[in-house]
């Protein structure tokens, strides 16, 4: 059958044709008696619109023109693809459940399903990952997801695309490549609209206080907080967050104290009380960086935080919380209280970010170093310090440094 011909009885078909008549009339506020004009009668077009008879060719062109579209308009949907029903699922079910389901569906389709679906798809792959905490994984995915967006030449989704790879590397622990997505991230954000820009500036002060680049991730810090001061909500406290954390790197624990009292009173467990207990684990970690380390103050952000994590958090969450109180209890001098907190860990998979993975192993050196093995643990700490340096995370690599110095100090007395 010619393609032409096929398009035409597919339009013709009842009773879609109907529906969607009745649905392009009803848009443009029409009765059947202004739509039917004096062409045809309202008693038939009411039988099109209930099915009761197939249209003519003549009257479907007829119909178009009254109701100003274009008679393919009328035509029956097309079945929906496999990728689309996974996608359709994955959405109204979570992306992490059907993950895999989804993964395979994308595979088998390869690039048959259309541009716009596989984006979709591939996108919640990726959030499904990073939940997960597979990095790796979730790193892949986006990066094949970047050369789609330059595919389909839609900024904003290239823009997004950045951000997420972004974070994906820095949790990696990849600085370098943080910030240069980051930054690719900002200059296609420029135009966009205001989520895009402050997204974007997030991920890159971020990448850029990890990189030891303070100066400019100072700039970039107060240039977020202003862009977010006036929609206030969210956005400013992650804003005044991102600002804390610069502040901390460089030593200026009155500004990082301000901000971050101002970024916790700011942000209600109602409004997002995901958001509220990630800023208090922050918060204590943020807390203990500052000289000397402020471990009641962190202590009590993660009493208050404790209860959402075993409510709404995920397991690297909860692994986070482990850790920090962990390092309390080791700023405190409570070492059993703080080997206990990390046997706790062991046999686990640890979902952590490379940041914390490095700190765990690193307080695992220094209960170490204090317990008798001190060849061993300044081994491991030296060897650890090396490997923030090579991945260019500078500050991470100085408090690496800071911890052995204060490790040797501590076994000497």
């Amino acid at each position: 059958m010619p393609q032409d011909t096929a398009a035409r009885d597919t339009m013709l078909d009842q009773p879609y044709f109907g529906e969607r008549l009745k649905a392009l009339r009803l848009e443009r506020g029409l009765s059947q008696a202004a739509l039917a004009g004096e062409t045809i009668s309202t008693p038939y077009l009411s039988r099109l619109e209930s099915g009761a008879r197939r249209p003519t060719a003549k009257v479907v062109s007829y119909l178009a023109g009254r109701l100003n579209v274009s008679p393919r308009a009328f035509e029956a949907a097309p079945p929906v693809s496999p990728l689309g029903q996974a996608l359709a699922s994955a959405n109204s079910a979570g992306e992490v459940v059907l993950s895999t389901e989804l993964a395979a569906m994308l595979r088998a389709e390869d690039r048959s399903a259309p541009t716009a679906l596989r984006w979709q798809a591939l996108w919640l792959l990726a959030r499904a990952h990073g939940a997960q905490a597979q990095h790796a994984e979730e790193y892949a995915i986006l990066t094949e997801l970047g050369a789609l967006s330059d595919e389909m030449g839609v900024p904003e989704l290239r823009a997004r695309t950045d951000v997420a790879l972004a974070n994906s590397a820095r949790s990696l622990g990849e600085i370098a490549r943080a910030s240069e997505h980051a930054a690719a991230a900002v200059a296609q954000a420029g135009p966009l609209p205001l989520a895009d820009r402050i997204a974007a500036l997030d991920a890159l002060v971020s990448a850029q206080a990890e990189a030891g680049q303070l100066v400019p991730a100072r700039l970039r810090a107060d240039e977020l907080v202003r862009l977010t001061e006036p929609g206030g909500g969210p956005a400013l406290t992650r804003a005044l967050w991102a600002s804390a954390t610069v502040a901390i790197r460089q030593g200026d624990w009155s500004r990082a104290q301000a901000d971050l009292e101002r970024a916790l009173a700011g942000l209600s467990s109602q409004d997002d009380l995901e958001l509220w207990m990630r800023l208090r684990l922050a918060a204590a970690s943020l807390l203990l960086q500052i000289t000397p380390p402020q471990t009641a103050a962190a202590r009590a952000r993660l009493t208050e935080s404790e209860p959402a994590v075993n409510l709404v958090g995920t397991e690297q969450n909860r692994q986070e919380l482990i850790l920090l109180q962990a390092l309390v209890a080791f700023k405190e001098r409570r070492y059993d209280e703080a080997r206990e907190r990390c046997a706790a860990l062991d046999g686990r998979e640890l979902q952590l970010s490379f940041r914390d993975r490095i700190r765990l192993e690193a307080l695992q050196s220094m209960l170490g170093i204090l317990g008798g093995g001190g060849a061993d643990g300044v081994a491991r700490l030296q060897e650890l310090a090396q490997q923030a340096s090579d991945t260019q995370n500078v500050e991470l690599a100085a408090e690496l440094w800071r911890e052995l110095a204060i490790g040797l100090a501590e076994r000497r007395e």
